[in-house]
């Protein structure tokens, strides 16, 4: 089930978290944070980085960690566990307790999205 978390800010999202989703959560964010010049807001209840429009997404779930790509679809050849679904090429990786993503991994994604961003520009509007 889908729960959303009521947070002002980055960092309150992150301490509402606990156990093992709080750990992948905070691992995830370093790792995103640290692969370029991202903006990090809260929209939709969830974690969003902009780059020239949305590039990733985390969030917390009750059974999993959701970490996704606006063109997340055209990065699956670098991840497998990328799932389409939603507008824009969404795609999802689905983490659940005892998963692992390594934080090199997380950065060459994120990385790509970012090039795609650089590339495209705002994946949101659809004239482009």
């Amino acid at each position: 089930m889908k729960k959303t978390i009521a947070a002002a800010t980055p960092d309150a999202y992150v301490a509402s978290l606990k156990n093992w989703q709080k750990e992948t959560v905070e691992r995830i964010r370093l790792a995103v944070l640290s692969s370029g010049k991202l903006n990090e807001v809260i929209k939709w209840g969830h974690l969003v980085y902009l780059y020239d429009g949305p590039v990733a997404l985390i969030r917390s779930e009750e059974q999993r960690v959701l970490f996704g790509f606006w063109r997340g679809q055209r990065l699956r050849e670098m991840d497998l566990r990328l799932k389409a679904g939603g507008k824009y090429e969404m795609a999802t990786i689905v983490l659940i307790e005892g998963d692992d993503i390594s934080s090199t991994h997380v950065k060459k994604l994120v990385k790509a999205a970012i090039a795609l961003n650089q590339e495209l520009g705002d994946p949101t509007l659809l004239s482009r």
